[in-house]
């Protein structure tokens, strides 16, 4: 399944505030377990959104190792990305509350 349009950074901006700091594929991997298999991300659907909420100053990215000793990228969540994640969290909220409207409007 892909990811709608606008979900994919709250979404990994939620898992970072849950789960801390996380390199890239642990990130895809998380997700992939939390949605039970249906949301498979694959590298050039993550790593855009990871490189834009950098430049956004919403995550922040530092070096380290991985629990398989390699080099990887960990990225966590700012104050700035704290503000956003509660700013998008309201506004997805509003926005499902109003297709799950529309939708069982007739029904």
């Amino acid at each position: 399944m892909g990811v709608l349009q606008g979900t994919l950074d709250l979404i990994v901006l939620r898992t970072l505030q849950t789960m801390g700091a996380m390199h890239a594929y642990a990130i895809a991997t998380r997700l992939e377990q939390i949605s039970d298999d249906l949301l498979h991300l694959n590298q050039g659907t993550l790593y855009p959104a990871l490189v834009r909420l950098e430049q956004q100053g919403r995550i922040k990215g530092a070096w380290g190792k991985t629990e398989t000793n390699r080099e990887a990228k960990f990225y966590s969540i700012t104050k700035s990305g704290e503000k956003a994640l509660e700013e998008e969290t309201r506004r997805w909220r509003l926005m499902s509350g109003l297709v799950e409207k529309l939708l069982g409007e007739g029904a």
